[in-house]
């Protein structure tokens, strides 16, 4: 959103200009995560220069957070004393007061299916276990839900408290008929792993 308002990149577009588009990322637009804060000033005089009298953001957490300061700056810029509305779109459902956003179904149902492919031909296998990560955006429905769909038998989210239990259940299990395990990882706790690892002192 800021990077194309901020600059001499707007422009109206029709259904013949986005024939095609169904199966392509979002970077086409030529947006970024960069929040409007310091653009504020930039932003307003393309508002004003275009006439804009209304803001659709269809986006994740990252655009809630930048109408959060769009509309804080009112008081500053009377362009920006416009309707603004925000339409949660992204898959990790981590948009704060939605209970669903565009795509985290699918997301979830392709997530279960992944998991159903992989554990039909893993049933002839031994004593393996499988870990599937999931995109989270430090929200970790897609690991807790795709978990329980799934049949998982344990999904790890950026807090792992029970790493010990989990490993004895799954060597338990591995004595019965049942030979195998799914577990499902969020992506969080592997950014959240790596984050500490970054914090502590080289070992010299």
């Amino acid at each position: 959103m800021t990077s194309n308002m901020k600059v001499q990149g707007i422009k109206e577009i029709g259904w013949s200009d986005v024939g095609g588009w169904t199966g392509q990322g979002s970077s086409i637009l030529g947006t970024k995560w960069t929040l409007p804060g310091k653009y504020l000033a930039e932003i307003a005089a393309q508002m004003r220069t275009h006439s804009i009298n209304v803001l659709l953001v269809i986006s994740g957490f990252e655009a809630y957070l930048g109408l959060l300061e769009l509309s804080a700056a009112r008081g500053k810029h009377e362009e920006l004393c416009v309707p603004m509305v925000m339409v949660p779109a992204t898959v990790s459902n981590n948009v704060w007061g939605s209970d669903f956003s565009i795509g985290a179904d699918t997301a979830l149902n392709t997530i279960t299916d992944t998991c159903d492919r992989i554990k039909q031909p893993a049933s002839g296998t031994m004593r393996r276990v499988f870990i599937i990560e999931t995109m989270s955006g430090y929200c970790d429905y897609l690991a807790n839900m795709g978990g329980l769909a799934a049949g998982a038998d344990a999904a790890y989210i950026c807090d792992i408290r029970d790493l010990q239990s989990n490993v004895e259940h799954l060597t338990e299990k591995m004595k019965t008929t049942i030979q195998q395990g799914l577990v499902l990882s969020s992506q969080a706790l592997l950014s959240s792993r790596l984050h500490l690892a970054s914090q502590k002192e080289p070992i010299s």
